[in-house]
């Protein structure tokens, strides 16, 4: 069971690193309204990865293994900074090359999921086609339930003529019903 929780939160690392990129890509610098508090760290003080990635606001780079500020104007940072490949952020395991892969692959799957759905449920028939072909059943039911009591009818017709002509008829009409009785 503590393999199954491991696992999903193992899973969910990534969803939570790709939800941060996603918000830190929509804040551009002019929109940003966020003040920092006086007494915060520069990130070039931070010496290993583990300590500088932590940060929203630090970006790793294994290349020349030095933390700086994330260029928050840029949605990737220039490679003149480092390297997609070589670049560290929220995370130390996941570089922002596999971060790109997995924001696509999400966001394909999100708009083939939402396209999908859409397609189904508006290109069905309106709501009373399910009305028309309960219609449809219950008039072929009451079809064959005619045909069956017609059916039945004749078939007790022919009954009746063959009991006429072999005298077992129980009609009052036959002269040898008062004898039958008896």
């Amino acid at each position: 069971m503590s393999s199954l929780a491991t696992r999903r939160q193992t899973a969910t690392s990534p969803v939570f690193c790709a939800v941060a990129l996603l918000f830190v890509s929509l804040a551009s610098q002019g929109q940003c309204q966020t003040t920092s508090p006086p007494l915060t760290t520069p990130c070039s003080t931070y010496k290993s990865c583990d300590s500088c990635t932590p940060h929203a606001k630090c970006l790793w780079c294994f290349s020349s293994n030095n933390c700086t500020e994330y260029p928050v104007s840029w949605l990737l940072p220039p490679a003149s900074l480092c390297p997609l490949s070589q670049a560290r952020w929220g995370v130390c395991w996941l570089n922002f090359e596999a971060l790109i892969i997995v924001l696509a692959v999400l966001g394909g799957t999100v708009l083939l999921t939402i396209m999908i759905c859409c397609c189904c449920c508006c290109c069905k028939s309106p709501s009373s086609r399910p009305d028309r072909d309960e219609e449809r059943f219950n008039r072929k039911r009451e079809e064959i339930l005619q045909r069956a009591e017609q059916r039945k009818v004749d078939r007790k017709a022919r009954h009746d003529e063959i009991r006429k002509k072999y005298g077992l008829m129980g009609d009052a009409d036959h002269p040898y019903s008062k004898f039958e009785n008896e």
